[in-house]
């Protein structure tokens, strides 16, 4: 612990100042901005901070965002500080593995021309569970309009370190890009980097809203393994993506001769909006079995010693990076193989349970934007009666943090299906009162 005191410094003299960089930070960016092919800012608050700052540099009061409904919490809680207008758009469903698929360019040219008000558009690629959209047609889309598109890619910051990861979405052309660096590369938590190219940003109001949201006094431990990160990709980068390509191979052949798990390869592509598959996303689904999302994350965490992810109401997902070792990857095919062993043959039964399509819900009315809910009068009520009621709160499962319901849409009777069977598996849910009883709604005074 003593050694990271040594380190713990501010703005002293010659380090630096991360809101006015001249010096060894100036430098660090650069370095950061010649890896990812862009204008590179460093981020010690997250990519919440590099999403809450690159909404509001784009969309000012009141104006409109054309965003996907499958976006991470922090997206919406920037269109509430924000004070804008959203307009959604609603990725396809596979509802045979229960996941969210892509969002296509095509409803995103549509909402465009129904509304021609908006001012930026905002997607999430990859997903959680590694979905990767077609952002450069979603960046053509919204650059034939004029407006900037901005891509969270925060599980995304090892694309096109090697070819056989997707492409990054700066260079496919988004105009700011988000990633969380230490999701999937070596770095410290809560380091991230957000990147911004051509003429449609305001490199101003960027830098305002940087400012803004993240602490005046970084934390230069954080700094320094932002550094660290660049420096092993600058002289590994190459030897580690062969290694993980390799282990990858022996991983996905072994996952061939499932009897009953069922591993998602993303092969379902150009069907549900899926341009392309992260490979570093592992997601097993139950299909037809007994098993639960949650039953095979705990096997696997309890029995096996292996943490997921996460855990949908019908599968798991694993993150393996550039960084694990082969061990890593031979002890989860081990566990998969050992589980699907121990299944009993009429796990297998034609027909298979329905998927909870991706945790989302069906889409729902707004009464009123997201801040003009949240500064309503609000009451609680039990769940199971809110039915047509306003919305005042977020509520969501974490991970992977997309509300299912967000301030200002009414509760419908699909919404309130799925929350009650999340709570029925014994799902965490954030937002919801009274040990998951009740939940916080606009007093019907308040509904003018």
């Amino acid at each position: 612990m003593e050694s990271y005191y040594g380190i713990d410094i501010t703005e002293i003299e010659g380090f630096d100042n991360l809101h006015k960089p001249e010096g060894i930070l100036k430098e660090i960016m650069n370095r950061a901005g010649r890896m990812f092919g862009a204008e590179t800012y460093l981020l010690v608050n997250g990519s919440t901070g590099g999403i809450l700052s690159a909404v509001s540099a784009v969309v000012r009061r009141g104006e409109t965002m054309l965003m996907a409904r499958s976006c991470h919490k922090s997206v919406f809680h920037a269109a509430y500080l924000n004070g804008c207008k959203t307009e959604y758009i609603y990725p396809e469903i596979l509802e045979k593995y229960g996941l969210c698929g892509g969002i296509s360019p095509e409803s995103v040219r549509a909402k465009l021309a129904a509304n021609p008000e908006i001012k930026a558009v905002f997607v999430t690629s990859p997903t959680y569970d590694g979905v990767v959209s077609d952002v450069k047609a979603i960046a053509e889309e919204a650059h034939r309009q004029g407006i900037p598109l901005i891509v969270d890619e925060a599980h995304g910051a090892h694309f096109g370190l090697d070819k056989r990861f997707p492409k990054s979405a700066v260079e496919l052309g988004a105009d700011l890009v988000i990633h969380s660096i230490h999701k999937t590369l070596p770095a410290l938590t809560q380091t991230a980097l957000l990147h911004v190219q051509g003429e449609r940003i305001s490199r101003e109001r960027l830098r305002r809203f940087l400012a803004i949201y993240q602490t005046s006094s970084p934390s230069y431990i954080l700094l320094a393994g932002i550094e660290q990160c660049i420096s092993v990709l600058e002289e590994q980068g190459g030897t580690l993506c062969q290694q993980f390509f390799g282990w990858n191979r022996i991983y996905e052949q072994r996952m061939e001769h499932l009897r009953h798990l069922q591993v998602f390869s993303g092969r379902e592509a150009e069907a549900y909006g899926i341009f392309a598959f992260d490979p570093c996303k592992k997601v097993i689904c139950t299909g037809s079995t007994w098993l639960t999302g949650r039953t095979l994350y705990h096997r696997l965490l309890h029995d096996y010693g292996l943490q997921m992810e996460m855990a949908g109401q019908t599968y798991v997902t694993a993150i393996m990076t550039v960084m694990d070792r082969e061990e890593g990857f031979l002890r989860l095919a081990d566990a998969l193989e050992k589980i699907d062993r121990e299944l009993p043959k009429e796990s297998a039964a034609d027909g298979g349970r329905d998927g909870d399509g991706g945790g989302m819900p069906e889409p729902a009315m707004a009464a009123m934007t997201i801040a003009g809910a949240m500064e309503k009068e609000q009451e609680t009520v039990l769940l199971e009666a809110c039915s047509g009621r306003i919305a005042a709160e977020f509520i969501h499962i974490y991970p992977p943090g997309i509300p299912l319901i967000v301030p200002g849409e009414y509760f419908t009777d699909g919404v309130i299906r799925l929350l009650l069977t999340y709570r029925e598996q014994g799902f965490t849910i954030e937002g919801m009162r009274e040990h998951n009883r009740k939940v916080c709604v606009i007093g019907r005074e308040q509904y003018a």
